[in-house]
């Protein structure tokens, strides 16, 4: 006999403190910021049998709808410093890198991918691919999905 489970999303201010503390022991751990459950436990301010009888049940909610997450195409000149200049204007955007991939270069192009949350932009895609566009060694540059 299986047990159907159900799923709710609930407001965190609607849910009893013990949820909230577990997942954040689980943050911890998984930042980093704890190296242990039970270091994450005495942090969190919990005992570990509730961390243990909640871990599995409870986890944070990440509105989707408000994440922009945007991939990217460009074609660099293999020289030195072009990919650390588009780096630099995804930084000052305040674009979130997620993930970068660069292919071997070959006749002198490297083909190269960038992931990036763009919720916290300053600026537009539009102004942010002009800018790295116009970065010396850019050969080509643009949204390839999103």
């Amino acid at each position: 006999m299986s047990r159907e489970i159900k799923y709710y999303i609930v407001a965190a201010d609607a849910l009893p403190e013990i949820f909230i503390k577990v997942a954040e022991a689980k943050r911890m751990m998984q930042t980093g910021e704890a190296d242990t459950v039970g270091a994450a436990t005495r942090q969190a301010g919990i005992s570990r049998s509730a961390f243990y009888k909640y871990k599995d049940s409870v986890q944070p909610f990440n509105d989707l709808k408000a994440e922009h997450i945007i991939t990217f195409h460009g074609m660099l000149k293999d020289s030195t410093g072009v990919l650390s200049h588009v780096l630099s204007v995804f930084a000052t955007s305040g674009a979130n890198i997620l993930t970068i991939n660069q292919s071997i270069p070959t006749n002198g192009c490297a083909a190269v991918t960038i992931s990036a949350e763009t919720s916290e932009m300053a600026e537009s895609l539009e102004a942010l691919l002009a800018e790295v566009s116009a970065e010396v060694g850019v050969i080509k540059f643009e949204i390839m999905a999103g």
